[in-house]
């Protein structure tokens, strides 16, 4: 289970909404929330990923829990978003090249194959992500609280 410490933006019953807080600031940009990745974090400004889990030890709001995701929802998952649509771009591709290749403008109607392929995967993606948003082993689960040592300046990590 890969492990991360989170704090607790908002509670709602049982949900906890939560954005991970990362031991040490980001070597391209400094933040420790938020967008790590410089030049979209300029272009887009340091948006914070908020997301949810189940409260089940009942952390209140500001406090600092562990959050885990199961190590083969992450492999899964990262195959489902980069494997497949470039597995569909690559035949789309393959299958516009092979079947106009009598035509007049063979490398167009290759990138029209792509194109096509890259839109099926993007539409296959948002059908994988709505049914897998109902498999418990995709959602992140609270571990428990962190501990005091591994939280560092908290005060200077909040907005």
């Amino acid at each position: 289970m890969i492990q991360e410490n989170a704090i607790v933006i908002s509670t709602d019953q049982d949900i906890a909404y939560l954005e991970i807080v990362r031991n040490k600031p980001c070597g391209l940009c400094g933040q420790s929330r938020g967008c790590g990745i410089s030049i979209w974090g300029r272009l887009f400004g340091h948006r914070s990923n908020i997301f949810k889990a189940q409260n089940t030890v009942n952390a209140q709001v500001d406090q600092m829990v562990v959050v885990g995701v199961e190590e083969q929802a992450l492999l899964w998952s990262s195959l489902a978003v980069y494997g497949i649509p470039l597995a569909l771009l690559i035949l789309g591709a393959a299958v516009g090249s092979a079947v106009f290749s009598e035509a007049t403008h063979p490398d167009r109607n290759t990138a029209m194959g792509a194109a096509l392929g890259l839109f099926l995967g993007y539409v296959w993606l948002k059908g994988h992500n709505q049914g897998s948003a109902l498999d418990t082993r995709y959602r992140p689960v609270i571990l428990g609280f962190a501990e005091p040592s591994s939280i560092v300046n908290l005060q200077c990590k909040k907005r």
